[in-house]
C-alpha cells in the first residue's frame, strides 16, 4: 500500500472514530423507537431484540400527531419564504442602496442580536395578546421573521450582496432594469448559495422553536412538534419513551431531506459570507 492511501486510510479511521460520539445519541434513539420500556432501559443495545414497529402507529393514534407535524411543517416552510423574501429584499438595499442612516439602521441591527428572545418574551406576549392572536400559529410566523432570526437572514444576505461585482447591475441598469428588477433578475439568481444557507437556517430554527409555542398556544390541533413530543406521557405522568423516540424519528425526517439537498450552498454560502464588509 502506498503511503498517500495509508495516510488516507488513517484519517478516515481517525475521522469515523470522532465521528461516533455524535452518531451514536441519533442511532440510539432510532433504535428506541422500536423497542418497549422495558428493554430502552433494560437490556441497552443499538439493535432491539423485538422490534415494536407498531409504535410508529401509535404515535399517530396517542395524539392527533399528524395535525402537529403538518402544523410544524407548513409553519416552518410559511417563516422561511417570508423570510428569504423580506431578509433578501433588506440586505439588498442595506448593501446597494446609499441612504442616511444605513450605517447606524445595520448597527442596532446588530445590537438586536444581542438581546435574548426570553428577554421579550413577555412584551411579545402582551402584544400577541393585546392583538387577540394567543392559541393561533401568527406568532409562530410573525416573530421570527421579523424578530432576530429575520435579523441574522438579512445579515447574511447583505454579506453576500456586498461581494457581488457592481458591473454586472450598471449594465442591468444601462439595459432600463429598476432596482428592484436588479434584484428579482440579477441579485437573486447570483444568490442562490445565501439563500440556501438562509433557508435551510431559518427552516431549522421554526421546525425546533419550543419557548414560543410553549407560551401562545394551548390546543393540542395547534401544538408543533416539540410541544407534541413532549407530551407522550402515561396516566401518570410520566414520559412514553418508546414513543417518544419513535415520534422524533419521525420529526428529524424533513431536516436530514433539507441538508443533505442544500449542504453544499451552506458551506459556500458562509465561506463567501464574510469577504466583504
Amino acid at each position: 500500500m502506498s503511503r498517500h492511501r495509508l495516510y488516507r486510510a488513517a484519517w478516515t479511521a481517525s475521522l469515523s472514530l470522532l465521528a461516533v460520539p455524535f452518531v451514536f445519541p441519533f442511532l440510539w434513539m432510532v433504535s428506541g423507537g422500536f423497542k418497549s420500556v422495558t428493554e430502552i432501559f433494560g437490556a441497552p443495545s443499538l439493535i432491539p431484540r423485538v422490534w415494536r414497529y407498531e409504535n410508529f402507529v401509535e404515535v399517530f393514534s396517542y395524539q392527533p400527531f399528524a395535525q402537529q407535524y403538518f402544523n410544524s411543517l407548513y409553519i416552518a416552510a410559511v417563516v422561511t419564504l417570508l423570510t428569504l423574501v423580506i431578509a433578501s429584499l433588506a440586505g439588498y438595499a442595506l448593501a446597494r442602496i446609499r441612504f442616511g442612516g444605513a450605517g447606524l439602521l445595520m448597527l442596532l441591527l446588530v445590537m438586536a442580536l444581542m438581546v435574548p428572545d426570553e428577554v421579550t418574551i413577555i412584551p411579545n406576549f402582551f402584544l400577541i395578546r393585546w392583538l387577540g392572536l394567543v392559541d393561533t400559529h401568527w406568532p409562530l410566523i410573525l416573530l421570527p421573521v421579523f424578530g432576530s432570526q429575520g435579523v441574522v437572514a438579512t445579515f447574511l444576505m447583505r454579506q453576500y450582496f456586498l461581494a457581488l461585482p457592481k458591473e454586472l447591475e450598471e449594465a442591468a441598469k444601462m439595459d432600463g432594469l429598476t432596482r428592484l428588477g436588479i434584484w428579482w433578475k440579477v441579485a437573486l439568481p447570483m444568490s442562490r448559495p445565501a439563500l440556501a444557507a438562509v433557508a435551510i437556517i431559518t427552516f431549522l430554527n421554526s421546525w425546533n422553536l419550543f419557548l414560543e409555542p410553549l407560551i401562545f398556544l394551548s390546543s393540542l390541533e395547534n401544538f408543533t412538534l416539540p410541544l407534541a413530543l413532549s407530551n407522550f406521557n402515561d396516566s401518570y405522568g410520566l414520559p412514553l419513551w418508546n414513543l417518544q423516540l419513535a415520534a422524533t424519528t419521525i420529526a428529524v425526517i424533513p431536516v436530514l431531506i433539507i441538508y443533505l439537498i442544500a449542504q453544499r450552498q451552506i458551506v459556500e454560502s458562509f465561506a463567501l459570507s464574510g469577504v466583504k464588509g
